[in-house]
């Protein structure tokens, strides 16, 4: 489910002239039916991925951080991920 803030996020991102950039995106989602594994493909594949557990194993936190291109590179990644039933960016 894609949120108003995607918006807000790409205006702030354009204002930044610097690219490429690192880039660390953030999200977690309920562990199961396999949506770890739908995030990592999500992912650039020239990213370091991390992950977190909450205590109870419901939840994954992935972390991801890329040398990014553009704002729109951003977004497009964050909005495909956030599509996942579940899934927050942070």
């Amino acid at each position: 489910m894609e949120t108003d803030t995607t918006e807000e996020r790409l205006t702030r991102l354009l204002e930044n002239q610097q690219w490429p950039l690192r880039y660390m995106f953030k999200f977690i989602v309920p562990n199961r039916d396999g949506n770890v594994d739908k995030v990592n493909q999500l992912m650039p594949s020239n990213g370091k991925l991390s992950y977190k557990h909450t205590p109870n194993l419901q939840y994954v936190s992935i972390t991801c951080v890329a040398q990014m291109h553009s704002a729109e590179e951003i977004v497009g990644i964050t909005s495909r991920v956030v599509a996942i039933p579940g899934a927050m960016a942070l």
